[in-house]
């Protein structure tokens, strides 16, 4: 395969580009926005870049990732809250702000190349499972794990409600790997965790979704009826490297 050196000069070539010259206007929102010569020279100037890298770029790119980096570009160069969601980034914000999503139930970690077990959730699919803490996960439905990153075996352990995923175990003191059958249910992040310290309310806020609100108000009561109302002195609310979310 040949080696280009790319080159990008800033000079209209007319090819590759004809596409963004179809209409007088750009829509937004089904709203027309008068576009002006500059716009489209600048437009065709984009158009020539993809074209040049797409024919001679070393390795040959995917189209939909030259578009979604252009567009990232284009947001990020704005200010630095603004930013492109594809499919994938969108469904993990949902599943923030919702604070439920479709999975098993264990908290895990990566070791060694395998993911390990940190805690099965309470009554969760794991948990009723039989899945243990210390577990290590060798296999996801047969396939490997070492290989993957934790996002990824992460994102293969969550799916549809009622749907099963067969895990292969490595767990301490069992001589051969056990196979575990799992049907994925709704999962809640539980964002609020609480305690009480003598007549002081400790209250841990990891996140901001649609259970954190409930949450707060359970730890608050469960606090002030185990405290005592008389003796309690008042509440920590604890935010640190809290990401925030849905505010």
């Amino acid at each position: 395969m040949r080696k280009v050196t790319l080159l990008l000069i800033g000079v209209l070539m007319g090819a590759g580009a004809s596409w963004v010259a179809m209409s007088p206007d750009i829509r937004l929102g089904g709203a027309a926005i008068a576009a002006s010569p500059d716009t489209y020279r600048q437009l065709n100037l984009f158009g020539d870049v993809f074209e040049r890298i797409r024919s001679d770029y070393v390795e040959e790119p995917e189209d939909s990732a030259l578009v979604e980096s252009a567009i990232q570009g284009m947001l990020t160069s704005l200010d630095p809250h603004s930013s492109y969601l594809n499919q994938k980034n969108f469904r993990d914000m949902q599943v923030q702000t919702r604070g439920e999503f479709g999975g098993l139930g264990i908290e895990v970690t990566m070791e060694d190349g395998f993911v390990k077990v940190v805690t099965p959730i309470d009554d969760t699919p794991a948990a009723k499972a039989g899945v243990m803490a210390g577990d290590v996960i060798t296999k996801l439905d047969g396939e490997e794990v070492q290989g993957l990153t934790l996002s990824e075996a992460v994102e293969k352990m969550r799916g549809p409600v009622k749907t099963p995923i067969i895990l292969t175990i490595r767990r301490e003191g069992a001589d051969d790997p056990l196979e575990i059958k799992v049907v994925r249910d709704i999962i809640q992040i539980r964002s609020v965790r609480s305690e009480a310290k003598e007549d002081v309310g400790y209250i841990r806020v990891t996140s901001f979704n649609e259970q954190t609100f409930d949450g707060l108000k359970k730890a608050i009561d469960d606090l002030t009826t185990a405290i005592g109302e008389d003796k309690l002195k008042g509440f920590v609310i604890d935010l640190r490297n809290n990401p925030g979310g849905l505010l």
